[in-house]
C-alpha cells in the first residue's frame, strides 16, 4: 500500500506536496468519500478523484541503462548538471526515477521505474541483492590486500559488509590493477571509500551488474525494458535471501 498524495504525485497530477495540500483542501476523493487526511494509503484498486476528476494510474514500467560517465543519477541537479533522465526525454511518457544512485563519475548498470515498492525492494539493504563493479585501482594489488575487503572495512564509523573481491589483472607500466568487487549495499560512495581504506584510491569505475541484470551489447547512454522474467528474478533475488541463485559473471568489456 502506498500514501494516497504518493500515488497522486506518481499518475502526474502534482508534486507530492502540492497533492498534501489537495488532501487537505478535501479536493480528494477515495471511492466517493472525501479524505481530508495525509496518513491515508490506498491498494491501487480504489476509485480516487481529485477535483472530480477520475486518477488515471501510470502502468509501471522497468527500464536498465547503460549510465555513461558524467551524468549524476538523480531527477533534477541544482547544479544544472545532465541528469540520467535526459536519455528519457521525448522516449518515455512515464515519470522514471532511479533505483539507487551511480556517482557522477561511474559508469554501468542503472535501473530506473515508476514502482516505488519495487524500487523499495531493491535499494533496502534487507535485499541483499549483489551489485558487480569492476575498479581500475593506482597501484600494484595482490589478492592478500584485498582480504581486509572481504572482512568488512570501516569507512565513515561504519563497518562494511563481508564483500567478495577479486584481482583479475594488474598494468604494471601504468601502475594500477583490475579489481572486481561484489557488494550488496549501496552508500554514498562505498566502493570509493572502501578502496580508499585499503590503500588503493580509485582512479576508474563501472557497475557491471545489478542482480541478475547487466548491460552487455547495450551501447552507453542506450536503455531497454527488462524483461518480466528480469522483474520476476529480481523480486526473488530481494525477498528469498536463502535461495538466491548463484550469481553469474557477465563477460568482462575494456576498462
Amino acid at each position: 500500500m502506498e500514501r494516497l498524495q504518493k500515488v497522486i504525485a506518481h499518475a502526474g497530477v502534482a508534486s507530492r506536496r502540492k497533492a498534501e495540500q489537495l488532501i487537505l483542501e478535501g479536493k480528494v476523493t477515495v471511492n466517493d468519500k472525501v479524505v481530508r487526511e495525509l496518513g491515508v494509503k490506498v491498494t491501487g484498486k480504489e476509485k480516487i478523484e481529485v477535483e472530480g476528476i477520475p486518477l488515471q494510474r501510470e502502468k509501471k514500467v522497468y527500464y536498465v541503462l547503460h549510465k555513461p560517465r558524467g551524468y549524476v543519477s538523480t531527477v533534477s541537479d541544482e547544479k544544472n548538471r545532465r541528469t540520467v533522465l535526459d536519455f528519457f526525454k521525448d522516449k518515455v511518457s512515464e515519470r522514471l526515477y532511479p533505483v539507487g544512485r551511480l556517482d557522477y563519475d561511474t559508469s554501468g548498470v542503472l535501473l530506473l521505474t515508476n514502482d516505488g515498492d519495487f524500487a523499495n525492494k531493491m535499494m533496502h539493504p534487507s535485499g541483499e541483492i549483489d551489485k558487480v563493479y569492476l575498479a581500475r585501482v593506482k597501484g600494484i594489488v595482490t589478492q592478500e590486500s584485498l582480504k581486509p575487503l572481504a572482512r568488512g572495512v570501516k569507512i565513515d564509523n561504519y563497518q562494511t559488509k563481508p564483500a567478495t573481491a577479486q584481482l583479475i589483472s594488474v598494468d604494471k607500466k601504468n601502475q594500477s590493477s583490475l579489481v572486481r568487487l561484489v557488494i550488496h549495499e549501496g552508500r554514498y560512495h562505498q566502493v570509493k571509500k572502501m578502496f580508499d581504506a585499503i590503500g588503493f584510491p580509485v582512479k576508474k569505475l563501472r557497475r557491471e551488474q545489478f542482480g541478475n541484470i547487466d548491460v552487455v551489447g547495450l551501447p552507453a547512454g542506450e536503455f531497454r525494458p527488462l524483461t518480466p522474467h528480469e522483474i520476476k528474478t529480481l523480486i526473488s533475488m530481494a525477498n528469498d535471501k536463502k535461495e538466491k541463485p548463484k550469481l553469474r559473471f557477465t563477460k568482462m568489456r575494456q576498462f
